[in-house]
């Protein structure tokens, strides 16, 4: 019967994708390929009888085969892009899009602009309408390979210049790429949304011809616009302009200061920590020790020897001096805990040496402070520097036995 075959037929579609999930998962690219002939192949019998929309399924799932397979080629590739394309007009924009990324992956970059531009010059009724946002993308990545045009005829040009030889042929060329390039990364960074790759090549375009100002509202816009979603790159792509601008400190810091509120374990904390610690402000250099305590929390700063000499040095300061004692037990309080174990163990100590000295001398300072001369890790690493007769740990041991009942005070 009718409703028996239908019946049927849904039991073995499902089944049938099932063992495509399996093979999928098990990396059998081979056979996953076969399971999906057999889908594609009992779709086109039965199409007639059940309204079934599976085309983006199979487009997704013979995108990963065909990536992942030994056998597979860019012409299939292509081909099998191409027939997904007539499959659903609702999917024509995302299937061109991902055909591009894939032809760039494989270094066809003419290949790749040539199908954005058929892209772009797709018009189907609604869906035109309906599909803005994915056309923009479309004009977006062509603007993206104008500007890769633009910055190879631009070291082409300067090579000559170096020569004292100016190509006006190049030149005007690559003034073309410029501007076809900044209409369309203008416009797609005009979207809420993130645009890490658009920005900075719209913007070096931008610096390239003395646009300064355009480039400053660009960042800013990115950056502080609230419509935007929270992007980390954003303000380091702000910080970065406004150091090759030659801002002053004021502006460097308060870039780098909501940098921090985002992402406290971004590297360049150690840039904004130095800043901080050279202030004349004691405000600043209180938020410096922050900065740097708040980076060693991630397992990531572990072994960043910068890091922890940025903390060595401020909290040798702040021991010498007798002054701010109380920043550090602050600090210290809400990592006692769990520090020692993280940082400070005797397993660590024997790694830092034999690995890296220099990490291991300051954090060894810094271990000594927070947690007295009886420190597992202070104890051995300053007995194997005395031990290898090397005079900065001679002084280390010296230094932390001295100032031993600053860690009373720190530990309360």
């Amino acid at each position: 019967s009718s409703n028996e075959h239908k019946l049927n037929f849904k039991k073995s579609k499902e089944a049938c994708l099932s063992y495509i999930q399996d093979a999928l998962l098990q990396k059998q690219w081979k056979r996953a390929a076969e399971f999906l002939t057999c889908y594609v192949e009992s779709l086109e019998k039965d199409y007639s009888r059940e309204h079934i929309g599976p085309s983006e399924m199979i487009w997704r799932i013979g995108t990963e085969i065909l990536w992942h397979h030994s056998q597979s080629s860019m012409k299939e590739f292509n081909c099998f892009m191409e027939q997904m394309k007539t499959l659903g007009v609702k999917r024509y924009l995302k299937v061109c899009l991902e055909h591009v990324f894939h032809l760039l992956c494989n270094g066809q970059i003419d290949e790749a602009y040539q199908n954005l531009s058929l892209a772009e010059s797709w018009r189907f009724g609604e869906q035109t309408a309906i599909q803005d946002k994915e056309m923009k993308l479309i004009q977006a990545y062509r603007g993206l390979l104008d500007y890769y045009s633009w910055s190879k005829q631009k070291n082409v040009l300067l090579e000559h210049g170096e020569d004292g030889f100016s190509d006006l042929a190049v030149e005007q060329e690559m003034h073309g790429y410029f501007r076809k390039a900044a209409v369309n990364l203008k416009e797609i960074i005009k979207i809420p949304g993130v645009w890490d790759i658009f920005v900075k090549c719209y913007v070096d375009l931008l610096e390239f011809y003395g646009d300064h100002n355009e480039a400053r509202q660009v960042l800013n816009e990115y950056a502080y616009n609230s419509k935007f979603p929270a992007n980390p790159n954003a303000h380091v792509y702000l910080y970065q302009f406004l150091k090759r601008q030659g801002e002053s400190k004021k502006s460097l810091i308060s870039a780098l200061k909501i940098l921090h509120d985002i992402v406290p374990s971004h590297e360049l904390m150690i840039d904004f920590n130095t800043m901080l610690q050279k202030s004349k402000k004691r405000k600043k250099r209180r938020l410096g020790l922050e900065v740097i305590f708040a980076a060693l929390d991630y397992a990531g700063w572990k072994e960043n020897a910068k890091a922890w000499r940025c903390l060595a040095r401020q909290v040798k300061q702040i021991v010498i001096s007798e002054k701010h004692l109380d920043w550090i037990k602050q600090e210290w309080n809400s990592r006692k805990d769990w520090w020692p174990a993280f940082h400070f163990s005797r397993y660590l100590a024997k790694r830092d040496w034999q690995e890296n000295k220099s990490l291991s001398y300051e954090k060894a300072l810094v271990a000594g402070i927070l947690l007295g001369k009886d420190c597992k890790y202070f104890k051995y690493v300053s007995h194997q520097g005395c031990k290898a007769q090397l005079k900065r740990f001679r002084m280390l041991k010296k230094f932390v036995n001295r100032h031993n009942p600053v860690y009373l005070r720190i530990s309360g």
